[in-house]
């Protein structure tokens, strides 16, 4: 087989017209499209496909992206110092991770096998580059996805073949629900391997598809500098989301002279992009609706997250108040009074009631998720709506807007708050949110006091908020801790809320706060955490001590999947299916004993079960050099509350009520 044709020849095609699949490979000229919704379409057009139809458009902003593109590559081509020879031949393996010392990558997460050990034995060529060694490649994932939430720069995880790669395959999903920019790079048997079943053999590409932003299988070791530089490009322009490049093991092994002046064949994915100017007309009529609501709020998603200047002065200009969804908890200060803190399902009273009763919804950087919304045709159903994303697959897909702005949020929010520093319009909202203010005092944020001393895990949560001040970095895992932290803690700057929010995936928490680490070593990262999805990822507690990243860990430890038992009380009778994690043979034990995990792994750990030595617990938590456990002992019978029943809308929010009540 030529693969040197081969490889040609997939470069002219679009991706979802190459398949790599288990018996064979193949060029499918005729293959269709399996997709689900535009936004799939949006998101997997072959950037590479008809490189052509770029060139000539004279559009001012397609050029000035071009010309940036070509700055960015030339100033890192100047500044970077390789160890080799300009001429000098060096394997695949070591063209890669020069590709990555390129884009300036400092930190991987790689966990090696036999299709990918020809990479780590480069990366311990590398000078600049430190791995990671996470103790599961799901491990690895999502603390590359805390790398990027919480630095804003793109995550890059290595793993080999067939189980390898496929352990990857929730990160990715979770990365592209929550539009995390990501690099994932696999090994693959070798070419002439491919579709024979061979030893630890997966068609990663074909697997990942629909998962990813974009996807590679590299044949030719010539491409591996043009097409890393690509994946980075993909992976952090537009919508950013997650890219996999996959690499069979001949091709990291073959030698090579690397051309790093290779242009990106992205030419059409670039003409794509949204627009870095907005029409004037459109903001004019943005600010027409503005003038003459009454009662306007802004919804504020994690479209907002490279923002927050820009939402801050556009609140500061306009007194509009402001709900944040899950992801975009910290773009606007929860300090503010201003701030309704967050809508939907679980999202506070006054947010909720502010959606529900305002005349016009400034809807920034969002997709209107199910969480969110509840009942569609009941959300805002008295508003004028705008909506302004990044992603124009996303514009209209839930809820129809009456206007609608194809842009990243922060040209458009400049050019808005240009246009109100510019003129007198004399807005005035007072008495919207003092209705809302009143709604805040009725309707606050509680939760029960109790004589016995237990714990409740909302209390826990303040009390940890209270010491940090919104100073530390915070994630989670998935449940009712996840509902809780967002409710309790204090959400004051951008980028130190990591959580998994589209995809929740259980098991984030304790990865994504050592990524997190690992990029922030100067800011305190603690890992709110249930003990359900605690124990999913629990062997991170391994990597945390040999990699001396000072994590803190607060369980929330009922002894049960919290989340789903509240659903058991409230719709299923508190009929228990499956949801008890402790010992039902012993039931008055804690079961497991997170300690003994944690002293295995060489990290102090504690448990605290009454209320007047929590706060002691969390100080010694805190000020412990390194790592810490903190087993904290919280009743099970404890709800999220506000809650609005899946589907349901405001009407139907229920307050009150938890598992020591029975519901019919």
């Amino acid at each position: 087989m030529d693969f040197g044709k081969l490889t040609a020849a997939s470069e002219r095609m679009p991706r979802d017209l190459l398949t790599v699949s288990s018996r064979r490979f193949q060029c499918c000229a005729n293959r269709p499209r399996r997709c689900v919704n535009r936004r799939y379409v949006a998101a997997h057009s072959q950037p590479e496909q008809i490189a052509s139809a770029g060139a000539g458009n004279g559009s001012p902003a397609l050029t000035l992206k071009l010309q940036e593109q070509k700055q960015q590559q030339q100033l890192v081509s100047m500044d970077f110092q390789s160890r080799y020879g300009a001429t000098e031949p060096r394997k695949g393996c070591d063209v890669l991770v020069e590709a990555l010392e390129r884009q300036g990558v400092d930190v991987v997460f790689a966990y090696p096998g036999g299709a990918s050990m020809e990479i780590h034995q480069a990366l311990t060529r590398s000078t600049c580059i430190r791995n990671i060694l996470c103790r599961h490649e799901q491990g690895e994932i999502f603390a590359a996805e805390g790398y990027a939430k919480s630095s804003g720069k793109v995550g890059v995880c290595i793993a080999t073949s067939g189980p390898g790669a496929t352990n990857l395959v929730t990160g990715l999903a979770d990365a592209l629900l929550d539009s995390v920019p990501l690099v994932a790079i696999t090994g693959q048997v070798p070419r002439r391997m491919i579709g024979t079943d061979a030893f630890q053999e997966t068609p990663i590409v074909e697997v990942t598809r629909s998962i990813t932003k974009h996807n590679y299988l590299v044949m030719n070791v010539e491409d591996i500098p043009r097409v890393i530089k690509e994946a980075f490009f993909l992976a952090s322009s537009g919508r950013p989301g997650p890219v996999l490049v996959d690499i069979p093991k001949d091709i990291q092994q073959q030698f090579s002279i690397p051309d790093w002046s290779q242009k990106m064949k992205l030419d059409a994915y670039v003409q794509r992009l949204p627009p870095r100017v907005s029409e004037p007309s459109q903001l004019e009529q943005v600010l027409r609706l503005i003038q003459e609501a009454k009662r306007p709020v802004i919804y504020c998603g994690g479209g907002c997250i490279d923002s927050s200047e820009e939402v801050r002065e556009f609140v500061e200009e306009t007194g509009i108040p402001l709900a944040s969804t899950l992801m975009g908890l910290g773009v606007f200060p929860q300090s503010d009074e201003r701030c309704l803190q967050m809508l939907g399902m679980h999202g506070t009273v006054y947010a909720n009631y502010a959606i529900d009763s305002c005349d016009l919804l400034l809807a920034f950087g969002v997709r209107f998720d199910d969480r969110v919304t509840g009942k569609l045709e009941m959300f805002a159903r008295r508003a004028s709506i705008v909506h302004v994303d990044i992603d124009s697959a996303e514009i209209g897909k839930n809820k129809q807007p009456h206007i609608s702005i194809w842009s990243d949020v922060k040209p458009v929010l400049r050019g808005l708050n240009r246009m109100l520093k510019s003129r007198d319009m004399k807005l005035d909202f007072s008495a919207w949110r003092d209705e809302l203010q009143e709604q805040k005092q009725k309707f606050p944020l509680t939760y029960p006091c109790f004589d016995n001393d237990c714990i409740v895990p909302q209390y826990a949560i303040r009390t940890l908020a209270e010491i940090t001040q919104g100073n530390a970095i915070i994630s989670t895992g998935v449940g009712q801790h996840q509902m809780w932290a967002a409710q309790w803690c204090k959400h004051e700057e951008p980028r130190r809320w990591l959580t998994s929010g589209g995809l929740g995936a259980m098991g984030f928490g304790l990865p994504a706060a050592l990524g997190a680490a690992a990029a922030s070593p100067g800011i305190p990262v603690v890992d709110i955490d249930g003990d359900g999805s605690f124990i999913m990822n629990i062997q991170e507690l391994a990597t945390i001590h040999v990699e001396k990243l000072p994590v803190k860990i607060m369980v929330l430890n009922n002894q049960h999947l919290g989340m789903v038992v509240q659903w058991e009380d409230r719709f299923y009778k508190a009929n228990r299916a499956h949801t008890y994690l402790g010992d039902p043979d012993a039931e008055a034990e804690i079961y497991p004993d997170f300690r003994k995990f944690a002293d295995a792994c060489k990290v102090p750990s504690a448990r605290v079960t009454r209320k007047s030595d929590l706060k002691e617990a969390i100080l010694t938590m805190l000020q412990t050099p390194g790592p810490y456990l903190l087993d904290v002992i919280v009743p099970h019978q404890e709800h999220v509350l506000p809650m609005i029943p899946g589907g349901a809308s405001f009407k139907d929010i229920i307050t009150e009520g938890d598992g020591r009540i029975k519901y019919e």
